[in-house]
């Protein structure tokens, strides 16, 4: 998941997801991840010893590929970059589905306070281990599974470029899915999900405001806090900040169901603008904004270079199908549902729900008693807990399943 800079394995499944599709995954459940899980668990902390940044994935993308292919499905690789996909047909017919798992680690500038090296600080580590899990899994039920599901493992999430590179390779032109699903790992209890029927995570707009004159670089580091002002919500930079973030996004009606994240920055006499905002109908209002202040600090030309990267939004029908899905084979302490979108990340999944239906929910990761910063994106403390990959491929596999 693409992010802005903030601040400087208890609960498991037991029988109700396998029971739900008759897909039982020993290793997988239980109070302890037991040897059935110990080959993925290898996998994900190879992958993490081993980060690749966007458009550099090509051992991750090997590695995926080969576990493919010896899975039994159909490969293909070099789709918008590293991009893999696999394909898994049933042997009963039934709908198209696709399931895409991210790959890229996060650059040193991604990082919370800056890092030195790339590191796997998203949980993209633990969503292709969990894609190629649940491949593997469906593959070995191959006989009872109806319809056939594309997996999608798409480069360079992280720098927002990997979805829109493969939609121009044409990933879907010889396998057309009906819908498409993907997870992401979130500060949430393992075990737990969180859907966001409606809602989903922001896109990001930039500009470029150049003033002219003798007193312009003066005029540009005012005109950047005016430009800044017109946020709404402010980046967390406590812990606490951060725990009344996430409970914010489970509460209906906070100020986080209607938004405005932005940054100015000058550099002599321009202010490079960066923000993101919810609902995604209000870039023509904050970009007249930015253009006013502009207009109001002296002589000065505004350009918007591109149109504004689109917010993932995810289908409301869709989300809702997914929630009931998860709280029946879950139980409702599994699931809970998000009424608000992050104002500080963005995701390039948005350009796949824009084509095809589907849905993206959050899988916990957050250990019982660990701080906050162990399960939130982009901090250098992230250290997610491992038993969210048993819990996301029986997850997964079952609701695939369900949805073919």
């Amino acid at each position: 998941m693409s992010g802005r800079r903030v601040i400087g394995r208890r609960v498991v499944l037991g029988g109700a997801v396998g029971s739900a599709v008759g897909i039982a995954l020993p290793g997988l459940a239980g109070p302890a991840l037991a040897s059935g899980a110990d080959d993925l668990v290898a996998f994900r902390r190879d992958l993490h010893s081993h980060p690749e940044t966007a458009g550099n994935e090509v051992r991750t993308a090997g590695l995926v590929a080969r576990r493919l292919r010896a899975a039994g499905l159909e490969v293909t690789t070099g789709i918008g970059g590293h991009g893999v996909v696999g394909v898994l047909r049933g042997a009963r017919r039934g709908r198209t589905v696709a399931y895409r798992a991210d790959m890229d680690a996060v650059p040193p500038s991604g990082q919370v306070g800056g890092g030195t090296e790339a590191a796997h600080l998203c949980g993209h580590d633990l969503h292709t281990t969990i894609g190629v899990g649940v491949a593997e899994l469906l593959a070995r039920r191959r006989r009872r599974l109806s319809g056939t599901v594309m997996f999608v493992f798409q480069p360079a999430e992280e720098s927002l470029a990997g979805a829109a590179a493969m939609l121009a390779d044409g990933v879907f032109d010889a396998v057309r899915p009906a819908e498409i699903h993907a997870l992401h790992c979130g500060p949430f209890p393992v075990g737990q999900f969180a859907v966001m029927p409606g809602f989903g995570l922001p896109g990001q707009d930039r500009g470029v405001v150049t003033l002219t004159g003798p007193d312009a670089p003066a005029r540009a580091q005012a005109l950047a806090t005016a430009i800044t002002n017109l946020r709404t919500v402010s980046q967390p930079a406590t812990p606490a900040d951060l725990e009344r973030l996430v409970a914010d996004l489970q509460t209906p009606g906070t100020p986080l169901a209607r938004f405005v994240s932005i940054g100015a920055r000058a550099v002599d006499a321009q202010v490079q603008v960066s923000y993101r905002c919810w609902p995604e109908n209000r870039y023509e209002e904050i970009r007249a904004s930015i253009t006013r202040l502009a207009n109001s600090s002296g002589p000065a030309s505004v350009a918007f270079p591109t149109d504004p990267f689109p917010a993932m939004v995810v289908p409301e029908r869709n989300g809702r199908e997914q929630a009931g899905f998860l709280r029946r084979t879950l139980g409702a302490k599994g699931v809970t549902t998000l009424h608000a979108s992050v104002p500080f990340n963005g995701e390039d999944f948005a350009l796949f729900l824009d084509r095809i239906p589907g849905t993206f929910t959050f899988v916990g990761v957050r250990r019982p008693g660990s701080p906050i910063e162990t399960a939130y994106p982009h901090f250098p403390t992230f250290d997610p807990d491992e038993q969210a990959i048993g819990v996301g491929v029986r997850t997964m596999s079952a609701w695939l399943s369900s949805r073919t």
